[in-house]
């Protein structure tokens, strides 16, 4: 399966490219970037904000807590942080702070006990923050694309619809890349994100505004979609924890752009939030019926799991080696599994992960059970408009006139080429399906896999545009269609977060959610950007 020389040469250009628009984006940052007088905003002072989403939905149900003083706090701290990271791109203060009223006054009249509220509304009064590419009535649902910057929403998402009724109020929308296709947030309505724990890296993407939101405590529970790992990577570079489910488990109506044909299998929607324990819940309330498909009130007995563990995906040249730092932390894990837990851990080498990019771009470029191609990243850039000519936009770009991202500049231009015909798909679709095979009976219904999240840690801005391929260390679960759950690790010796991904068979989420679950208890989960 080594690819041709005629595919390496395409490779080194694809790299070479991207290598030269990086060095353009990084001589952009030193111009134009925003200047701020500390590189991590102020550390959380207030109670309130340190708690989770479950512990202050009781305290609010039992009346220990006014819902308008949590939703207020939140509110200050968002206007006190969000100039820095740019997370949140449009706020609903005044309709979170008329709902935050509405929940006292419910709760003053005393007409239910606490276990009917807790059953009706399990998140009743709870902040919650949105992706932009999330409808939510009455915000722009633009996912960072010009042609939409006047797109309201009319109604809710199907997940926002649901979250809604479980009692939380939503405090804005989240910053995305362009068409959600990118994993560095960053658009042309709304400008780019910022890490909270150094302001000059990367939230990742595409759902970046809700990381580094969640991460700097202006939200304590939020909803990303998944295509590529697009929930996985902003948790891992903002140090949150974030939940891909098993494929049609989640509805994902309501966002744009929307997944269609051979794609529509492979995107998710799912929980993203500060703390472990709000995880099961979140997405026990976002699946709606499907939560049948799943066993989260299954116990799990963790000393009693099969544990697996890859340090990297084999070799791949497409991709950046992974850091030290990534590996000693894995490697921590998995020394306390066996000799604290007292599980059984093994390391293993699964050598198709190596053929990770080639296996999502196969994906991606399926057609739908009725024959037809996916729908064309050149298409979406027009909104099914004007053609858009990706050529001529690149000169505007380098003009400073084009309305689109140079990333989807550059994904348009290479669309074609980074297409598989039949014969490739093909190909790579037996790769898929034999990899697949190989996880799902090596996991079985208790075992659970430890990769990398990504090969660094967050890296500084526009520096992903160098390293275009390494989000296939998250993507390749798109491809796999398995759960996974992204759980931090605490800080490397510069202070950005490490964190690892946790897999299991299909529908086995139950087991993902509960080692996140123990590793935030054995190694401390989020971190308090500003506080070290």
């Amino acid at each position: 399966m080594a690819p041709s020389f005629t595919a390496r040469i395409q490779l080194f250009l694809l790299r070479a490219l991207g290598f030269l628009i990086g060095l353009v984006g990084r001589a952009a940052l030193v111009l134009r970037g925003p200047k701020f007088a500390s590189k991590t905003p102020p550390p959380v002072t207030e109670p309130l904000l340190l708690l989770s989403g479950m512990q202050l939905a009781k305290l609010i149900r039992q009346r220990k807590v006014k819902c308008i003083d949590v939703v207020q706090a939140y509110i200050n701290r968002i206007k006190d942080v969000n100039p820095m990271i740019n997370g949140i791109v449009k706020y609903r203060f005044e309709e979170a702070m008329k709902e935050a009223h509405a929940v006292d006054q419910k709760l003053a009249e005393k007409q239910e006990d606490e276990t009917t509220l807790e059953n009706k509304w399990p998140f009743l009064g709870v902040p919650l923050t949105v992706k932009e590419a999330f409808q939510l009535q009455g915000m722009p649902n633009s996912s960072g694309l010009m042609n939409r910057r006047d797109a309201i929403s009319k109604t809710d998402a199907t997940v926002v619809a649901l979250l809604k009724e479980a009692g939380a109020i939503p405090l804005g929308i989240t910053n995305c890349s362009e068409l959600c296709m990118w994993y560095e947030s960053s658009n042309k309505i709304y400008g780019r994100s910022n890490n909270p724990y150094d302001l000059q890296h990367i939230v990742g993407g595409s759902s970046g505004g809700e990381g580094c939101t969640l991460a700097a405590a202006c939200s304590v529970i939020g909803v990303g979609s998944d295509i590529g790992g697009s929930i996985r990577m902003p948790a891992f570079f903002n140090g949150i924890f974030g939940h891909k489910p098993s494929p049609g488990v989640v509805p994902n109506k309501g966002q744009f752009p929307m997944a269609v044909g051979g794609q529509e299998l492979f995107q998710c929607t799912g929980p993203m939030c500060r703390y472990a324990e709000d995880l099961a819940p979140m997405l026990k309330v976002m699946a709606g019926p499907g939560i049948k498909r799943l066993k989260l009130d299954t116990k799990v007995h963790l000393k009693d799991l099969k544990f697996y563990w890859m340090e990297h995906d084999g070799g791949s040249f497409l991709m950046s080696k992974v850091e030290q730092d990534l590996i000693l932390a894995q490697k921590k894990v998995v020394v306390h599994l066996e000799t604290i837990l007292g599980a059984s851990v093994q390391h293993v080498k699964l050598k198709k992960m190596k053929y990770s990019f080639q296996l999502w771009i196969a994906m991606m470029s399926a057609k739908g059970h009725d024959g037809k191609e996916p729908v064309k990243f050149v298409d979406l850039l027009g909104d099914h408009g004007k053609h858009v000519n990706p050529l001529w936009e690149l000169i505007k770009w380098c003009l400073g006139l084009s309305v689109y991202t140079i990333p989807s500049i550059g994904l348009a231009l290479l669309e074609e080429k980074l297409k598989y015909n039949n014969e490739k798909y093909q190909k790579f679709k037996a790769v898929e399906e034999s990899l697949r095979k190989e996880l799902v009976e090596m996991l079985g219904d208790d075992g659970v896999f430890l990769y990398p999240s990504h090969p660094t840690v967050a890296p500084k801005h526009h520096v992903p545009l160098t390293r275009p391929f390494n989000f296939a260390y998250t993507g390749v679960f798109n491809a796999l269609g398995l759960p996974v759950t992204q759980c931090p690790l605490g800080l490397n010796f510069k202070g950005l977060p490490l964190g690892i991904q946790v897999v299991a068979g299909p529908f086995n989420d139950h087991l993902t959610l509960a080692v996140a679950q123990y590793l935030e208890k054995t190694f401390g989960g989020w971190v308090c950007p500003g506080k070290f």
